[in-house]
C-alpha cells in the first residue's frame, strides 16, 4: 500500500486515529525512528514543502493597475476625458484625483489579503526536532517535514504539522486557537475511536497548536496545504466577500448611472434639434452628464467614514477597512466567539461540594493542599485553586503541613496525589482526578464528618451530582483522600491510590463578564440579536449564554450542522442563538446561511481558527490580544475585547450611514428635478437654460456644501435600529422630491421668462436660474435632513450651517464678481429677490408636506 497522498480528509484522518503506533507506522511506510534522509527528499519533492500557502501571489503593480479596470472606474475616467476634450480641465482634474484615491483603496484592500497569509506563515516558521535512523535527533526546517517524519516535541513546541501522537508523557496540548476550548487538553498515544470532527481526536495534533505541557514523539501524517492551518490560509488568500455596504453602494451607483445614461442623450438629441448646434449640444450634455454622475460620492463615502473612524478609534476601536464603519451599524446579527467575550477569559474555581452538592470547606481545603504541594508545571486548574489564599493562611500549610511523597499524574490513571504529614503528625495521601478514575479507587464517602461505605446504588447517587454540575458548563474534578497505615511505605507508589474516602468535588467556570449582559441589552435594544458561535461543548457554551441572557431554547452542534443542507440550515440559523463544537468550515457556514436569508452579519474572533469567518462576514471584529492571523483577516480591532464596545461602534456607524444617506438622497433626487427643468428648457428656449460651465460650477458649489454633512447630527429614531442600503425607498425620493424640484424650476421659468422679461437676455435667465437651483439645494437640506419638524433639537451641526451659509454666500457673489463676464453671468432685477424668495418658501412647504408623507405612507426617515 502507497504512502497516502498529501491531502488527508477527515476520514483519513480517523483511519489513522484508530490504529496502534506500530500500525500507524506502517501505514505511512516509516519506522519508529523516522524516514532516512533520502527518503524524506523523495517525499518532499513528491508532497510539496511544509507550508501552508504556494499560491503564486499576483504582482503589485498588476494588482493596482486591475483597480482601474471596475466599471465605476472606467466611466468617471471617461467623464474625465470628455471634460478634459471639452475644456473641462479642473473637472476633469478633479474626478481623475477622485478615481485615483479609490483605486488606491482597493489596492490596499487586496495588499492586506496577502499580508494575512504571510502572517500566517510567519507563526510556522521555525524548526523541529526530527528523528533519523542511526543519528540523534537533529533541528530541521519546518517547510522540509513530509508525511511519514517522527518529531519530537516538548513545553513551548509548535505542533509543527498534522500528526498522531506515538509516545506521550503527560502531554496536554492547547487547541484554543482552532477549537475555542478555553483549557488545554490531553493527548494520549494509544488508538482512539472519534466521531467525525477533527478537533476531538485524542490522539492527533493539529498544526497551529501548542505543547503547554508534557513531552511527545509524533508522526508527521499531513503538511502544508492538507492540514487544518493551510485550509485557514487558502480561505485567507482568496478574495474578500463583497459586504452588504459594498453592494448596497454597488445598487446606488447603478441607479444613478441609469438615470445619467437615460437623460445625457436625450439632452444632446432635444438641444441638437432644437437649437441646431451640435457642439454646443455636446458640451451641455457632458456637463449635465458630469452633474449626474455620482462623481463625488466615493469622497463623500470616504470622508464620512473617516470621520467616523475617527470617532471609533476614541473608543479604542481600531479601523482597518473603512466601510467597515457602515457595516457595523448595520448589522443586525453578531456572532461571536464564547471565551474572552462573554467570558473573562480565565478559570476560576467555582463551586466546591461535598458528596451531596453542598458548599464544602474541608474539600477546597484538600484541594489546596494538593495544588500547593504538587512539583512541576501547574496547570490552570491548580491556578484557580491556588488563589484562594485565604486557605493558605488558614490551613497554616506551609509549616503546618509537609510534604513527604507524591504519585505523578499519568493518562492511564487520569490523578495525582500528593502524601502529607498533617498537624497531628499521621500521614495524609489527598489525591484528585478524573470524577471515573477516582471512583474506581474508591471504597467509601464522607458525608457530615462520617464515613459511608459504598453500596449498591450508591455510584449512581452520586454520579447525579457531577451530571447536574456538568450540565452546569462546569469541569468537575473529584477529591479523595486516604489516612496512611504502617504498612504503606512507598510514598511514590500509585498502589497507595486505593480504598479512598471520596471527599466532594470541585468544578471550574469561565466566568462571565459583567459587563456583557448589560451590553447584550443594548445591542437587542438596537435591533441585534446575538449568536454564540463556538468551538466549546454545548454545556458550557448553554450555560454561559443563560447567564448573560442569551436564549439557549435551540442549540446546535457542528454534527447536527454537518446533516443539513444549505436550505435547512438557514432555516435553523435564523432560530438558534447557540452553536457549539464547531470548525471554522461550520462558522463559515453558518454566517454564509444567515447572509443568505437577508441578514447583515458581524463576526467576532480572535483565534487562527476565525480567519475564515471574519473574511466571510460583512464585517469583520478581532481584539489587539488575539492571533496575528486574525487580526490581520478582521476589518476592526477592539483595543478591550468587549462587546460594550460593539455595542457603542454600531451608534456610530449607523449615524456615519444616516449621513452618508442624506448626501445621496438629496443630491440624486435634485440632480434628477434639475434633468427634468434641462429636457423641458431645452424645447421650450431657443437658447441653453444653463452654461455649461455653470452646470458643472453649480454642481461644484452644491456638493461642497454637502461635504459637512459628516459632521451633522442624526435623529435618535434613526439610530434605534440597523440601517442598509434600500434602494427602493432612495427611488422614491428621487420620484417625489426629483418633480418638486423641478416644478419650482418652472416657476422660476415662469417668473424669469414672462415676468421678469428675460427672454430676450440669456445671460440674466441662466443667471437666475443658477441662483435659483443652487440655493434651494443648499437650503432644502434643512428639511430633508430630519425625519421631523425642523426644529432647535434636531437642529443640524455648526458646520454644516457654516458650510452652506458660505456656498450660498458664494453663489450670491458671483453675478457681481469679477468673474461673472467670464461664467456668463449678469445681475438679477431687484424684483427678481422677491419672487425667489416667495419660490423658495414654497418649496420648503411643500416638500415638508410631501416628507410627512412619505414617513407615514412608507415608514421612510
Amino acid at each position: 500500500m502507497p504512502p497516502p497522498r498529501a491531502s488527508l480528509a477527515s476520514e483519513e484522518l480517523a483511519a489513522v486515529a484508530k490504529l496502534d503506533a506500530g500500525a500507524a507506522l506502517r501505514f505511512l511506510h516509516t519506522g519508529a525512528d523516522g524516514l532516512s534522509a533520502t527518503e524524506a527528499r523523495a517525499r518532499l519533492a513528491r508532497h510539496g514543502p511544509n507550508s501552508v500557502m504556494d499560491k503564486r501571489r499576483r504582482h503589485p503593480a498588476r494588482a493596482l493597475l486591475g483597480q482601474f479596470f471596475r466599471p465605476l472606474s472606467l466611466l468617471l475616467l471617461g467623464l474625465a476625458g470628455l471634460d478634459l476634450a471639452t475644456g473641462q480641465g479642473i473637472s476633469a482634474a478633479v474626478i481623475a484625483v477622485i478615481v485615483l484615491l479609490s483605486s488606491l483603496l482597493g489596492f490596499v484592500q487586496e495588499y492586506r489579503s496577502d499580508r494575512a497569509v504571510e502572517r500566517l506563515r510567519a507563526l510556522v516558521r521555525t524548526t523541529v526536532l526530527v528523528l533519523r535512523p542511526g543519528a540523534p535527533a537533529a533541528e530541521h526546517p519546518l517547510e522540509e517535514l513530509v508525511p511519514g517524519d517522527v518529531v519530537q516535541l516538548a513545553a513551548g513546541d509548535p505542533v509543527p504539522a498534522e500528526v498522531r501522537f506515538i509516545e506521550t508523557v503527560d502531554l496536554f496540548v492547547d487547541q484554543s486557537s482552532l477549537t475555542g476550548e478555553s483549557l488545554p487538553v490531553e493527548k494520549c498515544d494509544g488508538p482512539v475511536p472519534v466521531d467525525g470532527t477533527g478537533a476531538s481526536f485524542a490522539n492527533i495534533g493539529f498544526m497551529g497548536t501548542h505543547v503547554t505541557s508534557g513531552s511527545a514523539r509524533a508522526l508527521v501524517i499531513a503538511t502544508g496545504t492538507a492540514t487544518s492551518f493551510g485550509q485557514v490560509a487558502a480561505a485567507l488568500a482568496s478574495a474578500r466577500e463583497r459586504t452588504s455596504f459594498d453592494r448596497g453602494i454597488d445598487r446606488v451607483v447603478a441607479l444613478l448611472l441609469r438615470i445619467m445614461l437615460v437623460m445625457a442623450p436625450l439632452v444632446l438629441v432635444l438641444n441638437w434639434a432644437s437649437k441646431g448646434n451640435w457642439q454646443e449640444a455636446l458640451l451641455f450634455a457632458t456637463a449635465v452628464a458630469v452633474g449626474l454622475a455620482p462623481e463625488m460620492l466615493p469622497m463623500i463615502v470616504t470622508v464620512n467614514l473617516a470621520r467616523g473612524a475617527l470617532q471609533l478609534a476614541k473608543r479604542e476601536v481600531i479601523v482597518k477597512r473603512l466601510g467597515a464603519v457602515q457595516s457595523l451599524g448595520a448589522i443586525d446579527v453578531l456572532c461571536t466567539d464564547k471565551t474572552g467575550t462573554l467570558t473573562q477569559d480565565r478559570v476560576v474555581l467555582e463551586r466546591h461540594v461535598d458528596i451531596d452538592g453542598k458548599e464544602s470547606a474541608i474539600v477546597v481545603d484538600y484541594a489546596y493542599l494538593n495544588s500547593f504541594y504538587q512539583t512541576g508545571l501547574k496547570n490552570l486548574l491548580d491556578k484557580a485553586v491556588l488563589q484562594y489564599a485565604d486557605v493558605h493562611a488558614r490551613l497554616n500549610a506551609d509549616r503546618d503541613w509537609r510534604k513527604i511523597g507524591e504519585v505523578p499524574f499519568d493518562f492511564r490513571r487520569r490523578r495525582m496525589s500528593v502524601v502529607l504529614v498533617r498537624p497531628d503528625g499521621r500521614r495524609i495521601l489527598i489525591c484528585k482526578g478524573a470524577v471515573e478514575e477516582i471512583m474506581n479507587v474508591c471504597t467509601s464517602a464522607e458525608r457530615g464528618g462520617e464515613r459511608m461505605p459504598f453500596g449498591a446504588g450508591h455510584a449512581d447517587q452520586l454520579g447525579t451530582v457531577v451530571q447536574g454540575l456538568n450540565a452546569d458548563g462546569l469541569r468537575v474534578i473529584a477529591i479523595a483522600y486516604r489516612v496512611l497505615g504502617a504498612g504503606d511505605e512507598r510514598l511514590t507508589d500509585p498502589v497507595l491510590e486505593r480504598d479512598l474516602v471520596l471527599l466532594g468535588y470541585i468544578a471550574f467556570f469561565d466566568p462571565p463578564k459583567d459587563s456583557a449582559a448589560e451590553a447584550i441589552q443594548a445591542l437587542a435594544r438596537s435591533g441585534v440579536a446575538i449568536k454564540v458561535l463556538s468551538g466549546d461543548n454545548l454545556a458550557v457554551c448553554s450555560h454561559v449564554c443563560g447567564m448573560v441572557g442569551i436564549g439557549h431554547d435551540i442549540v446546535m452542534d457542528g454534527a447536527q450542522i454537518d446533516r443539513l443542507d444549505d436550505a435547512e440550515l438557514g432555516r435553523r440559523a435564523m432560530l438558534a442563538s447557540v452553536f457549539a463544537k464547531l470548525s471554522p468550515e461550520q462558522k463559515t457556514r453558518v454566517i454564509h446561511s444567515l447572509q443568505w436569508a437577508g441578514r447583515v452579519v458581524g463576526f467576532l474572533g480572535d483565534g487562527v481558527n476565525d480567519g475564515p469567518a471574519l473574511k466571510a462576514a460583512d464585517v469583520g471584529i478581532s481584539v489587539d490580544t488575539g492571533a496575528d492571523i486574525a487580526k490581520e483577516s478582521a476589518d476592526l480591532i477592539l483595543m478591550q475585547k468587549s462587546l460594550v464596545a460593539v455595542a457603542e461602534g454600531v451608534t456610530v456607524g449607523r449615524a456615519v450611514f444616516g449621513n452618508i444617506v442624506k448626501y445621496v438622497r438629496m443630491s440624486a433626487s435634485s440632480n434628477f428635478g434639475n434633468m427634468f427643468s434641462v429636457l423641458g428648457a431645452s424645447v421650450l428656449l431657443p437658447f441653453l437654460p444653463m452654461a455649461p460651465v455653470q452646470v458643472l460650477l453649480n454642481n461644484l458649489l452644491y456638493d461642497c456644501s454637502q461635504t459637512a454633512l459628516t459632521t451633522d447630527r442624526v435623529d435618535p429614531d434613526y439610530l434605534a435600529r440597523p440601517r442598509r442600503w434600500e434602494v427602493d425607498s432612495l427611488r422614491r425620493y428621487v420620484l417625489c422630491f426629483g418633480p418638486i424640484s423641478s416644478l419650482f424650476d418652472y416657476a422660476t421659468f415662469a417668473l424669469l421668462w414672462l415676468g421678469l422679461g428675460a427672454a430676450q437676455d440669456p445671460a440674466r435667465f441662466q443667471t437666475g436660474w443658477f441662483l435659483e437651483s443652487l440655493l434651494s439645494q443648499t437650503l432644502i437640506v434643512y428639511v430633508i435632513r430630519t425625519s421631523g419638524l425642523p426644529t432647535f433639537a434636531n437642529r443640524p451641526s455648526a458646520p454644516l450651517m457654516v458650510s452652506s451659509l458660505l456656498v450660498c454666500g458664494a453663489g450670491l457673489w458671483l453675478p457681481w464678481s469679477p468673474l461673472a463676464h467670464t461664467l456668463g453671468f449678469a445681475p438679477p432685477p431687484p424684483a427678481y429677490w422677491w419672487g425667489l424668495a416667495g419660490i423658495l418658501a414654497a418649496y420648503a412647504v411643500v416638500t415638508q408636506t410631501v416628507k410627512a408623507w412619505l414617513i407615514r405612507r412608507f415608514g421612510i426617515g
